[in-house]
């Protein structure tokens, strides 16, 4: 055979396998779908509250199975220890910005979030915690305030945030106001559900808001049952049942006021109930496998580490316990500590490696922009 046509006929035939596969990534572009965001957010919790689950936990915990972990450095641009104010607004909006901060940058001009962004991508949003929606880690993400105490003003904003579903604390903000109005009927008449008594089940086609204590709920120690996991359940079920892909921020708030405390059973307890939080979610995952987990914290809270276990014996002498473990803390305050980072699910490779606070903002904006949502 003449040599010119065999060469002809094989640039023929690597034209075309370069044409499919080019089409092939088209179309795979055109049919893959935008990944659904779950970011938890264990306030306060270090590497110490996260090895707390395995040693006082029952069986084996979820933090075991994730596969990908990093450390991330929380300080503020004011501070070289943060608080919750300015270590969410770092991570909702990829600016690290000066202590007391909620949602604006170190010049205090108010910068979108995460959460703001996905929204104008046609993304559902949802907010669970603990404390006060109006609460420093929570408002981060839909609010724009020079400080974080604010509250009255937070609520205000949270009118405008359209956030399609919130379960948490903070009633007194919107209905026992120093300028006395009433926010609730305002929040009614953007088509919003308001529960104040209990989790009841979403109204379809509607917002639902759950204010469920005037200012946070009680902690574990105090009584609470599994509000976390419930509400995140129902937060997961309410945002995913139309298909349309959702942004839900899930916050353990009080493993941080347990480190404040040095209230050893507190911060336990409520690292447990994150746990088991984690749980739902993790169950979700493998459902919905086109799903991006990250959990991490604003900051360390207390200096906690796992130490021996020491009682007296007989004699009054001090004795090691070999099988036990205790709480210790430093101090009461938030720490300048490396906090942990897990991610499962789409994109969860990312997030390997030692990075500051607002590096996982960017890490977030990658994964989304590889399932073809760019909100930059």
């Amino acid at each position: 055979m003449n040599m010119y046509y065999v060469c002809k006929s094989l640039n023929i035939r690597r034209v075309a396998v370069v044409l499919m596969l080019l089409l092939e990534s088209f179309l795979s572009a055109q049919t893959q779908k935008p990944v659904n965001i779950i970011f938890m957010i264990g306030d306060g919790m270090g590497v110490s509250q996260v090895t707390s689950a395995f040693y006082f936990g029952d069986g084996k915990p979820n933090f075991q199975n994730f596969k990908y972990v990093g450390l991330s450095e929380t300080s503020s641009t004011s501070d070289r220890v943060t608080d919750s104010a300015a270590g969410a607004t770092a991570l909702s909006t990829g600016q690290k910005t000066y202590k007391r901060a909620i949602g604006v940058n170190k010049d205090s001009l108010a910068i979108p979030t995460i959460l703001e962004q996905l929204q104008d991508k046609g993304y559902k949003t949802g907010l669970v915690c603990l404390t006060s929606i109006t609460h420093a880690t929570p408002a981060a993400y839909y609010a724009h305030v020079k400080d974080r105490d604010l509250h009255e003003d937070i609520a205000l904003d949270f009118i405008k945030s359209d956030v399609d579903f919130a379960a948490g604390g903070g009633l007194k903000f919107f209905n026992k106001r120093k300028d006395n109005k009433d926010l609730l009927k305002d929040l009614t008449k953007k088509n919003y559900r308001i529960d104040t008594t209990s989790l009841s089940k979403p109204a379809a086609g509607k917002r639902n808001l759950y204010l469920m204590a005037q200012d946070e709920l009680p902690n574990k120690v105090q009584g609470r049952k599994d509000f976390l996991p419930e509400a995140t359940q129902m937060a997961l079920d309410f945002l995913s049942q139309k298909n349309e892909p959702f942004f839900l921020m899930v916050e353990g708030s009080f493993i941080d006021w347990g480190g404040h405390a040095n209230n050893a059973e507190m911060m336990v307890k409520e690292v447990l109930d994150f746990d088991k939080t984690m749980g739902v979610v993790m169950d979700f995952i493998k459902k919905n496998p086109n799903t991006l987990l990250v959990v991490t914290a604003d900051h360390e809270t207390g200096g906690a580490s796992i130490g021996k276990f020491m009682e007296k014996d007989a004699s009054g002498k001090p004795q090691e316990v070999k099988d036990k473990v205790q709480v210790n803390f430093i101090d009461g305050q938030h720490t300048a500590a490396l906090v942990p980072v897990f991610a499962m699910g789409k994109g969860e490779e990312l997030f390997s490696g030692v990075y500051p606070n607002n590096t996982i903002y960017h890490k977030l904006v990658e994964a989304l922009k590889r399932s073809g949502v760019n909100i930059k």
